[in-house]
Formats: C-alpha cells, sequence, structure tokens
C-alpha cells in the first residue's frame, strides 16, 4: 500500500526500517499495527501538486462522524471562521473568529510555486465570543461579543485578573473580571510579535507555564522554507518564553515551522507542539509532527527535517544546525495541516469519562492539504500515550470533513477538552463548532 493510500484512508503506518532517505522507487511496509519508530521511512524529493478544496459547506442534519461510544452534536453555527476555542475557568467557552485576510481588500493571494493564486477570503472578523452553557447540557444558552476590534486573534488566556490575547502582530493583556461576559477598551500590547509572511502563517498560539510564572507564545514561520532571506524569519519559526507581563523574552525552542497547538502533557511539565512542515518536495514530504519540546532544542526548520535529512532548497548551509536537528516524536502525515492539538482529561463537574482507549492520549485537529495530488488531513486524530508518552501511530477520530475528491464540507482547526469531558472541535469553514462526546 503507497502511503498515499494510508494518509486518506486509515492512520499513518511506519514501517520499523532504518532511518534515513530512501530511493525513489521503494514503497514503506504496510505495518498496520507498527510501533512507533524514531522516525518514518520518507522518499526522496518529488513532484510538488495543487490541489485546494472547495468548501461547500453542512447539508442540514449532516455531521462528522467519531467512533463507536461516542455522539457528536452541533454546539454552534453562524459564526465567522471560528478558529480557535479556550475554555475559561468558571466553563465559559470563547471563540477567535479570525481568518487570512489582506488589508483592504476581500480577495487575499496566495503564493504557490512562486506564482500568484487567487483564493477568495472574507475579511477576518477580528473578534471572540463567548458562550455560556447554564444549564449544563452541551447547549449554550449564550452567546455575546466578548471583545472585537482585534487584529486576527489567536490564542488565548485567562490568568489571575488578565485576559490575554495573541493577535498576530502581539501579546494584548485586558483587565478582567471572573464571569465577565465581555470587556471592552483596546488592551495593553505587552509584547510585539513578528507579523506578516507566507500563507497562513498568521496564528500566534499562548500557554501559560503549569505554574503560572512563565508565558509560551508560538510564532510560524514567514515562508516556506526562508526563500525570501534568513533576515526575514528573525524570531519566528519558534515557541518563545517570557514572563506574564511580557518581560524575560528569550526563544525556548526553534527550528519548528509552524508550531501552532500547544499543550503541556497532563501532570507534566513536558511541552508539546502540533507542528505545520514545510511544501513543495512533492506528495510525501515533510510531515507534520507531534513531538515533545525541549528547552533549546532545534528542529530543522529550514535547514533539515526529521533524521537530519539536509532540505535540497538550503543545501550546504548550515551543516552545524542539520546535525543538532532533533527528530520529532510522531509523524502525522504529509500536508495535513496539523494545527489543533488537546490532552484528554476527565470530567471535573460529573459527566461522562471516553471509553478508556481514548483516555491517554492526544487529539490532532488536521485542517487539511492543498499542497497534495490527493486530500489529507481534513480530520481530527488521535495519538495514544503511555507513562507520558506516544506508543502508537495517529489513528482517525472525528472524520467525514471530505464529502468527494474536490469538495468538503469543513475544515477542522482547534480542539478542547470541556470540563463536562467532552470536547469542542473549531470548523472554521463550516463556521461551526462540533461537541463529541461519550455516549
Amino acid at each position: 500500500m503507497k502511503i498515499s493510500s494510508l494518509l486518506l484512508a486509515a492512520p499513518l503506518a511506519v514501517a520499523i526500517l532504518a532511518c534515513g532517505q530512501k530511493d525513489k522507487g521503494q514503497q514503506p511496509s504496510d505495518a498496520t499495527n507498527a510501533q512507533l519508530p524514531a522516525s518514518p521511512d520518507l522518499p526522496a524529493p518529488g513532484k510538488s501538486e495543487t490541489r485546494f478544496s472547495n468548501v461547500i459547506g453542512w447539508p442540514e442534519g449532516k455531521m462528522p462522524t467519531a467512533p463507536a461510544g461516542f455522539v457528536v452534536t452541533e454546539y454552534a453555527r453562524n459564526l465567522v471562521n471560528p478558529r480557535w476555542i479556550y475554555v475559561a475557568p468558571n466553563g465559559d467557552v470563547l471563540v477567535a473568529e479570525s481568518n487570512t485576510e489582506k488589508k483592504g481588500t476581500k480577495k487575499a493571494v496566495a503564493v504557490v510555486s512562486g506564482q500568484a493564486k487567487s483564493q477568495r477570503f472574507d475579511d477576518s472578523a477580528n473578534r471572540i465570543t463567548l458562550f455560556r452553557d447554564t444549564n449544563k447540557d452541551g447547549k449554550p444558552d449564550l452567546k455575546k461579543v466578548f471583545v472585537s476590534g482585534l487584529n486576527q486573534p489567536f490564542g488565548m488566556l485567562i490568568q489571575g485578573n488578565y485576559f490575554y490575547v495573541a493577535n498576530t502582530d502581539g501579546l494584548l493583556r485586558f483587565p478582567y473580571q471572573p464571569g465577565a461576559t465581555s470587556i471592552s477598551g483596546s488592551g495593553t500590547k505587552i509584547k510585539d510579535l513578528p507579523a506578516g509572511g507566507y500563507n497562513n502563517h498568521w496564528t500566534r498560539n499562548i500557554l501559560p507555564s503549569p505554574d503560572g510564572k512563565k508565558l509560551y507564545v508560538s510564532v510560524g514561520s514567514g515562508s516556506n522554507v526562508g526563500e525570501n532571506g534568513m533576515e526575514n524569519e528573525v524570531k519566528r519559526a519558534a515557541v518563545w518564553e517570557m514572563n506574564p507581563d511580557g518581560s524575560g523574552e528569550r526563544l525556548y525552542a526553534t527550528g519548528l515551522r509552524n508550531p501552532v497547538g500547544l499543550a503541556w502533557y497532563p501532570g507534566t511539565t513536558t511541552l508539546y507542539a502540533a507542528v505545520n512542515e514545510r511544501d513543495e518536495l512533492g506528495d510525501e514530504l515533510v510531515p507534520d509532527y507531534l513531538t515533545s519540546v525541549k528547552e533549546g532544542g532545534f528542529y530543522g526548520w529550514p535547514y533539515a527535517y526529521y533524521n537530519q535529512i539536509e532540505d535540497p532548497r538550503r543545501k550546504g548551509e548550515r551543516p552545524d544546525l542539520v546535525k543538532k536537528t532533533i527528530a520529532p516524536d510522531v509523524p502525522l502525515g504529509a500536508h495535513t495541516a496539523s494545527l489543533g492539538l488537546a490532552f484528554y482529561n476527565k470530567p471535573t463537574d460529573g459527566g461522562k469519562s471516553y471509553p478508556e482507549k481514548y483516555q491517554s492520549g492526544a487529539y490532532i485537529g488536521q485542517h487539511g492539504s492543498w499542497n497534495r495530488s490527493k486530500f489529507s488531513g481534513y480530520k481530527v486524530v488521535f495519538v495514544p500515550f503511555a507513562d507520558g508518552k506516544p506508543t502508537g501511530a495517529p489513528e482517525d477520530f472525528l472524520t467525514g470533513f471530505i464529502a468527494n475528491d474536490k469538495d468538503v464540507y469543513g475544515r477542522p482547526v482547534g480542539v478542547t477538552m470541556l470540563p463536562d469531558g467532552s470536547m469542542l472541535v473549531a470548523d472554521d469553514s463550516g463556521n461551526r463548532i462540533w461537541r463529541v462526546a461519550a455516549k
């Protein structure tokens, strides 16, 4: 079975082979339940393909599909590109509505292989909307704009008497009172963040340390593979660390092309990231990945990927960094746009737990491919863990977003666990939030 088939129809199965780059004619073995190797066996670079999906929206009554033992319901609809979800300490759900935009026009331009390809995007809503489920029945009875007038907001955080939001160009902090249904004012920018650049790498996530003493902020690259000059990539493709007031900034880890999802493994100080990898090396390169993020670690971008395989477009430039490249933990498939990340948490308010199999692991929202001859991603996958480490290949968890070989109903991004033990999934192109609960 070819890797392309595996990516579309089944969890990524990887052979336990010597890690390295193989000849173009070779195919990996079909190891359906293989143990996770240190690195997948990867093909040589190939022809780059482009295939954008056409979003047709969800027909009335149709929704994504979860495994047996789960029920999927619609949590919210009629949003404008709901991209990311944050659950406040009191259980309120905050949704960042924002998207790619070209300022001053309703037409954005994506650059593919050096040629401009026109794609239509609505102006970003640039707001955060609050949902409150007073009755705790999985259906919010309050929907209200929490804060507006933002600049492509994404990551959110409530800590102490402050509400933080990560705009594309800076980290803002607003005064906050517990239970507030809205906040006013423009907030205080406590840290400038690099803005602009390639495609969809405008998202900035934010995560507090387990003890609350530090903040971690993710900043994606400004290009595919540094083609605009590395002088334009300063402090990008990285996870930053700083104090809650924005001081003490330093780069915690680098070489992470687009580290969008950030999460601590429950009960530990081990940071994980879902990373969106580079394009234009062929259908099967380079796999997105889930990885633990080591302090001071370098993960390859743009000079190398996986088992210190040098990117041919940066050949001979930084052999020192190629040798320092850390292999990520779990390959998630090439061009899947793996962005969302959440670890399972057992319910804290009497809700129903997921079946045991799904209680120890990571859930990853895959927004879906464009740089591939056949669709990949467009689903939420589950990566099993044991003793704090991944133990197997990703498995399909929430599917049904693909309608046919041209059309999709929606595209999942952010995934977030609720206190009642259920999960919310942000479907930005479908303009909905889905809820996945145990039956």
